[in-house]
């Protein structure tokens, strides 16, 4: 069975749209809804029961927090028992938008929230539904991305309906992400500002506003075990070695690879394979001898490209592809972000 879905402006959201997907959050249940990243899959952050309701839907382990969703900066500084100078100046430069900030947790924010760990991951959303359904339901949303654990993330509500299907009780159609990866996730409550997770917001933005460096998260905070019962709960979502993947086989490669590339493609036709390859290519005229079946070109602008990239994955599902070819992009500047997404995808 296919889960409620309600269609709402994406700029001037219908009170009673959002009205009705309030009260589903209010009464325990799951509402996928859009942020200015992907769509956001929706509980009320402060219920135990209902926030269990995500990792179960998603089967998303236990040892990986959710972001809490709020209205205002003093509704973030409710779910936190320290608020600092630098949470407060990156709150100023970047709230509402996509980051994320880690910070010492309130004793009220169920430990379920945060895996445990003593910094509660919060953030101010910008699209107006997600704004619209936080003020209506009167309380944080914990909402991880609404796709199953490791898939790609859903720019669309139809991505959210073929990942999540019934899982779900409402999916409120806000058109595409305007953004399309995930936040930016910055944690706080250590003495150095640490990146966990890069996003749009690049840690160079973040160093210019804080005037600090800001530190790497050590691998070993992203290196994930896939096995809940040895795993240590990680300080941010989005770190799972494999993550952001699609069905398909993901092969990350650069032009100095082209020969090594067309090699392993024929070694695979001669063997009698029937591989469906599809590439992302920033440079499509470089790759044409190799005999790909569909050529999808690239914006070659970060922001553009983010846009584009989960789409992308998601049309290549969708097409039956079996190997997937994506050029590298560059690793400097926001392209660090989408190198970070596609690195996980490719493991």
């Amino acid at each position: 069975m296919r889960p409620r879905l309600l269609t709402v402006d994406p700029v001037h959201p219908e009170p009673e749209v959002i009205s009705e997907a309030a009260l589903v959050l209010r009464e325990g249940g799951l509402v996928a809804f859009p942020t200015e990243t992907v769509y956001g899959l929706g509980a009320n952050a402060l219920n135990p029961d209902a926030v269990a309701r995500i990792y179960a839907a998603k089967g998303r382990p236990a040892w990986n927090p959710v972001i809490s969703h709020v209205a205002s900066v003093a509704d973030a500084r409710a779910l936190t028992s320290r608020w600092s100078d630098r949470a407060a100046t990156l709150a100023a430069a970047c709230w509402p938008g996509p980051l994320t900030l880690v910070l010492p947790r309130a004793l009220h924010v169920p430990d379920i929230a945060t895996a445990g760990r003593d910094g509660v991951a919060v953030r101010i959303p910008s699209h107006p539904v997600a704004l619209a359904l936080i003020r209506a339901a009167g309380f944080p949303i914990a909402a991880p991305s609404a796709n199953r654990f490791t898939q790609v993330s859903p720019t669309t509500a139809q991505h959210v309906l073929a990942s999540l299907g019934d899982r779900v009780d409402l999916v409120l159609d806000g058109g595409r992400c305007d953004v399309g990866i995930e936040s930016t996730v910055c944690d706080l409550c250590g003495p150095e500002p640490t990146l966990l997770r890069p996003g749009m917001i690049t840690r160079e933005t973040l160093e210019q506003l804080l005037g600090c460096p800001v530190l790497s998260a050590p691998r070993a905070t992203a290196a994930v075990v896939h096995d809940d019962a040895s795993t240590v709960p990680q300080r941010s979502p989005g770190t799972a070695d494999r993550h952001y993947a699609p069905r398909a086989d993901v092969w990350l490669v650069n032009m100095a690879q082209r020969t090594e590339v067309a090699s392993a493609l024929q070694s695979r036709r001669d063997a009698g394979s029937t591989t469906m390859v599809t590439a992302l290519l920033l440079n499509p005229r470089d790759w044409l001898a190799l005999g790909i079946d569909t050529v999808v070109p690239m914006p070659p602008e970060p922001a553009e490209y983010a846009y584009a990239l989960y789409a992308a994955l998601h049309a290549a599902d969708d097409a039956g592809t079996t190997l997937l070819l994506i050029e590298r992009p560059p690793e400097t500047g926001p392209w660090s972000a989408l190198v970070d997404r596609l690195t996980r995808a490719a493991r």
